[in-house]
């Protein structure tokens, strides 16, 4: 009896410090979030110019460059959901019902945690290696030297344009897998262009809009924040950068999925409230 309470209390033990070991890292990651943002407006040694072009070459690279990917992934996608609705939905006599589905989950949910996962697994890992070898190479010492502060120079700049390129990713995402799906509907049921935009329009709602937002661009934030900290963790050793871009890669999914989840699960129950469900 005495080894079982012994277990339990071990259990409960790791179970804590587990707990207390992610909420100061959210912490730290907030404490650089907001240290990050009053650099950028108090500290002008960088100058305005040079961090438009890191926002710039930041959102290049992020949103530009993606593009190819993210347009496979939304034709797939919007393809996919439709066969797979229209299957269903042909058994039950709804196809009106198609814009519904694409509309909660390409839109909702597969949009948002589709792009997030292709910035962190191209851009993510890029941000937290670069970061991690300026901190081994010293080089962001030199910028301290030179008056410059590291959180608005390196910082701000990528976490911005990081915001911006998942926004405009998600958009064009989403977009792409509704064309991609009215291509498969026009093959499959010979459907009107007009019948796929009413039945879109009709299960579109405003908290859509809301649901976009907040999903891609705090997903954005969640990614070049985490991947930011942990390059700047790098000590001294360049063989740490591997380390800390695999720990940014692993952090980062963990919070989108978690947040993505939260507000998703905020959105229903305000939905079933809304309904008397509950």
């Amino acid at each position: 009896m005495g080894s079982l309470w012994a277990a339990i209390d071990a259990r409960v033990c790791a179970l804590g410090q587990f707990v207390t070991k992610n909420i100061e890292y959210t912490l730290r990651v907030l404490l650089m979030v907001y240290l990050s943002m009053r650099a950028a407006v108090l500290d002008q040694a960088q100058g305005f110019r040079t961090i438009v072009s890191v926002i710039s070459a930041q959102i290049y690279f992020t949103g530009w460059q993606a593009l190819p990917l993210v347009s496979v992934m939304a034709l797939a996608t919007g393809s996919v959901v439709v066969l797979q609705s229209m299957t269903n939905l042909s058994l039950l006599g709804g196809t009106q019902m198609i814009g519904n589905f694409l509309i909660a989950v390409v839109m909702r949910e597969a949009g948002p945690l589709l792009v997030a996962l292709v910035v962190i697994a191209r851009s993510g890992t890029a941000v937290a290696s670069e970061i991690g070898n300026m901190r081994a190479n010293r080089e962001i010492e030199a910028l301290e030297s030179l008056g410059i502060n590291p959180l608005s120079y390196i910082v701000f700049p990528r976490v911005l344009g990081g915001v911006i390129s998942v926004v405009c990713l998600a958009f064009y995402f989403n977009v792409l897998a509704l064309i991609g799906g009215f291509f498969i509907t026009k093959f499959m049921q010979d459907m009107p262009f007009s019948f796929y935009m009413d039945s879109l329009m009709r299960a579109f709602a405003k908290e859509d809009v809301l649901i976009f937002f907040a999903k891609n661009s705090f997903s954005g934030m969640i990614i070049f924040v985490v991947s930011c900290y942990q390059g700047l963790s790098v000590k001294k050793s360049p063989h740490e950068v591997p380390q800390v871009t695999t720990q940014a890669v692993v952090n980062s999914v963990i919070y989108v999925i978690v947040f993505n989840l939260t507000v998703t699960t905020l959105f229903y129950l305000n939905q079933l409230q809304s309904l008397g469900v509950v």
